[in-house]
């Protein structure tokens, strides 16, 4: 298994519209798990952001900060209900293109420290691995055990189980064409850097790419903190537009597509 797992991160803003609370982009999810069965890739794990089924609730209950009272504790659940109502959607997608998807829920085996993860437990994991199974995990509000509560990105988780599982690459699809030189929904002329070192890639600044203050799992700088370590580890990372045909089936492919890759020597 080890030098051979593809882990995919679909992020919330391409299977859900992230300015609709509550609102799958249930077309893009039947796309991608067509486009997933059709590349053969395997093994795989799946990991998605939670959107506008997550952030909304996160923001709302300030969930992030930690359990400061019953508000919320209850936030938290509710936080959590909604991510586990996105991930069976996204499942039962995978399931309708005959893929033997099983749900992994982070809040269950994963625990945090100041938001960063703590305590792992990959047993189960690695035995669905063996037996043939995709495991399809997600952004989740988990147990912290310094401040109560925290939401575990699914970036963070994407790129632990990478080194975890010694990945041989990470697909992250998001909704712009990768990374670039400044946020491209806002600069016209952002340009798209389709290849770039670890060491440059450290000195991004949050404006690179797309982050949004709502993202409460801090957007495309998320992405770039969590990147840096699998790079240096060797492990190869793609950035794609997931929201573009086709572009999730040729990164699994291992075939040319449009998108920023990020490597450990000079360019």
């Amino acid at each position: 298994m080890k030098g051979e797992l593809i882990i995919i991160k679909l992020g919330g803003s391409v299977i859900t519209f992230k300015d609709r609370p509550f609102t799958p982009n249930v077309l893009a999810i039947k796309r991608l798990a067509r486009e997933i069965t059709e590349s053969k890739a395997s093994p795989l794990i799946i990991v998605h952001g939670g959107g506008s089924f997550g952030h909304t609730l996160a923001a709302e209950y300030g969930i992030a900060g930690g359990l400061k009272g019953g508000e919320q504790m209850l936030g938290f659940s509710k936080t959590h209900n909604a991510m586990v109502r996105l991930n069976m959607l996204v499942v039962e997608a995978l399931l309708d293109e005959g893929l033997p998807a099983v749900s992994f829920s982070p809040s269950s085996f994963i625990i945090t420290r100041r938001g960063r993860i703590q305590s792992l437990y990959m047993d189960a994991l690695e035995q669905a691995l063996k037996s043939g199974f995709i495991p399809v995990l997600y952004g989740d509000a988990v147990l912290d055990y310094a401040q109560g509560s925290a939401i575990l990105s699914g970036d963070q988780i994407a790129a632990r189980l990478a080194v975890e599982f010694d990945a041989r690459r990470v697909i992250f699809g998001v909704d712009v064409d990768g990374l670039y030189t400044s946020d491209p929904k806002v600069v016209q002329n952002a340009r798209l850097i389709t290849e770039i070192t670890v060491e440059d890639l450290k000195g991004i600044t949050a404006s690179v790419g797309g982050a949004r203050a709502s993202d409460v799992t801090g957007g495309m700088m998320g992405k770039i903190l969590e990147i840096i370590d699998l790079v240096s580890r060797g492990i190869e990372v793609l950035i794609i537009n997931a929201l573009r045909e086709n572009n999730i089936y040729r990164a699994l492919r291992g075939e040319s597509v449009v998108g920023t890759r990020i490597i450990g020597g000079k360019v």
